[in-house]
């Protein structure tokens, strides 16, 4: 694995051997006991399109914690795509850093940053995909159901954006069912859902206007803000086609009654998810968000490391 731009271009046993050291790390550190420095006299190059807490708190704090260290550079430094080609900053970037993270609006950035680094390119978001996220989300799903989630259904509730599309590419690759619920207009985009079943065959993939029908079956239920960054001047719009998805107490009681409520955050309470269902019991938005920092880490240790 050269570079990290999306679940869909990760080969499975590589997927596996990321999660396999990103639990091992988590484990080592929850035992008080101190990583090994793989990244030692390594540097992460962290470019910010967006900014974003926990994706910089992660990636930071991960290069740390393996003996490394992170250059942060905001949108106002590089200017990538107006101030510099994402190919020139690329080439630069790889004879100083031996890795380089992007927060991206344009997918096609990343895809032209790979192309020109020597070094590795991670994807930490884009408008298109955001697989490390969903890196933490499987984490945060094994947790509560275990390594193998062959046969488990995830429901996305709302908008059919970038954390939904690599949710469904992901929930593919471990056998999972992936359901999502969304009004036309907002799901899945046809060729995604034909490349898709055309490498997975089967009824692993749904899509539904009926929230309530999404969870029947559902282990876990995911929500994720309407409205993302780029989107505002279509917030009204938006908020008015999406309010029948709100994950609420009445759609829980519509599920399972194991079923587990996952949020990417930020969260907007009375929006997307109520206070209720964000702060109850059966909410696991804050390991999940927890779970961005050993996923990183296991990333960083693969691309970076050499592990």
């Amino acid at each position: 694995m050269k570079h990290f731009l999306s679940i869909a271009d990760t080969p499975n046993q590589d997927l596996l051997h990321v999660f396999e050291v990103a639990f091992t790390l988590r484990r080592q550190r929850q035992q008080g006991v101190a990583n090994a420095p793989i990244l030692a006299n390594k540097t992460l190059a962290m470019i910010f399109e967006k900014p974003s807490l926990r994706t910089r708190a992660s990636f930071e704090q991960a290069a740390y914690e393996l003996g490394g260290s992170a250059i942060v550079m905001g949108d106002a430094e590089v200017g990538l795509g107006r101030r510099e080609r994402p190919a020139d900053v690329a080439r630069v970037l790889s004879g100083m850093v031996h890795g380089i993270m992007a927060r991206v609006f344009e997918h096609a950035k990343l895809l032209e940053l790979a192309q020109f680094s020597s070094v590795p390119v991670i994807n930490a978001l884009s408008d298109y995909t955001h697989p490390c996220q969903a890196l933490a989300d499987a984490m945060t799903i094994m947790d509560e159901f275990g390594r193998d989630l062959r046969g488990r259904t995830l429901a996305f509730i709302g908008d059919g954006n970038n954390v939904a599309r690599s949710l469904a590419v992901l929930c593919a690759k471990l056998a999972m069912n992936f359901v999502l619920a969304a009004p036309p207009g907002y799901q899945l985009e046809a060729p995604l859902q034909r490349r898709l079943k055309s490498q997975v065959p089967g009824d692993w993939l749904t899509q539904t206007a009926d929230p309530a029908q999404a969870v029947q079956a559902a282990d876990v239920i995911y929500t994720d803000t309407w409205v993302s960054m780029g989107q505002e001047a279509d917030s009204k719009k938006r908020l008015k086609d999406l309010a029948p998805y709100q994950v609420n107490e009445a759609l829980l009681a519509r599920a399972p009654a194991h079923a587990v409520v996952l949020h990417c955050l930020p969260a907007y309470r009375g929006k997307e998810i109520t206070e209720a269902m964000l702060e109850g019991p059966r909410c696991r938005a804050f390991p999940q968000a927890h779970n961005r920092l050993h996923a990183q880490k296991g990333l960083l240790a693969v691309l970076m490391g050499g592990l």
